[in-house]
């Protein structure tokens, strides 16, 4: 099974709330197949992009040929970019899993196809399955519980533990109620690539990150994701200290208006349905 083409998701939104952003620096924390990037730079962006799936590269590197300087290509996860010691005008965010992980069989994070229980975005560190048999029965329950809200997370823990299945098929096999199988996946392969612990990092180096008057957008796909961002947004933009205390010199941000897919666009690719655009300006 080869990936199909990647549609970048609510991109229209993501370019209106960037407004103009002809000599801007923007950093896209998760390049994909580069649909985000080649639109900042084909409005007169520079872009600094993060990705840490090398499955990419050869995509990076065609844009590092098209546009020069005004690309750059960090193969690392994006919470790397808490290292850089440099300003930009905007940080963006596509969260979640792409599609053409989803679709190349072989890296085992979908169910509909028999492969390798893999599910590394890396293509580095544990597997899933080794992921599995590392954890203990109680943290698997944990893990389907937090990560995909799954209802009979003890027992279906208990089933893994006890079977430790090595393919796509074998996991869904264990899993009785159809319902539960996506769930059961999506709680893995969090788990197995660090995903909320990654983004709570990248969000903490934002604010150092952004001139006045950047902006940070966020593109997300499901409630954990979602909640981490919204909770965060809310921390950046609610009024900083007692009012009757020293000014507090901490940066402030102001929210722009949340946005999700139109009708048009879920016509076309479908993997929009549960996206979210949450976005924030520094103010000073």
């Amino acid at each position: 099974m080869t990936a199909t083409k990647h549609i970048p998701v609510l991109l229209g939104a993501v370019m209106d709330a960037l407004g103009d952003v002809r000599g801007a620096r923007v950093i896209d924390a998760t390049f994909g197949a580069g649909g985000y990037s080649r639109a900042f730079l084909n409005a007169g962006a520079s872009v600094v992009a993060f990705d840490r799936d090398p499955n990419v590269v050869a995509d990076a590197n065609a844009l590092r040929a098209e546009f020069g300087d005004r690309f750059t290509f960090i193969a690392r996860p994006f919470s790397a970019m808490a290292e850089l010691n440099e300003k930009f005008d905007a940080i963006v965010f596509d969260l979640g899993i792409s599609s053409m992980q989803i679709d190349i069989a072989s890296r085992g994070f979908s169910f509909r196809a028999d492969a390798p229980l893999d599910m590394r975005m890396s293509v580095s560190g544990a597997t899933a399955a080794e992921f599995i048999q590392n954890a203990s029965a109680t943290d698997l329950a944990r893990v389907l519980r937090e990560y995909g809200d799954v209802k009979k997370a003890g027992i279906i823990a208990n089933a893994i533990k006890r079977a430790a299945p090595k393919t796509t098929f074998e996991l869904r096999d264990l899993v009785h109620n159809p319902r539960d199988v996506a769930p059961v996946f999506q709680a893995l392969r969090i788990a197995v690539n660090d995903e909320m612990g990654e983004l709570e990092r990248a969000l903490r180096a934002v604010p150092d990150l952004l001139n006045i008057g950047g902006k940070c957008v966020c593109v997300t796909f499901h409630s954990l994701e979602d909640r981490i961002v919204k909770n965060t947004f809310r921390t950046w933009t609610s009024p900083l200290g007692d009012p009757h205390m020293p000014v507090v010199t901490e940066p402030k941000f102001a929210a722009m208006p949340t946005k999700t897919p139109t009708d048009a666009e879920l016509e076309n690719n479908s993997r929009a349905r549960s996206a979210h655009m949450r976005a924030v300006v520094k103010s000073y």
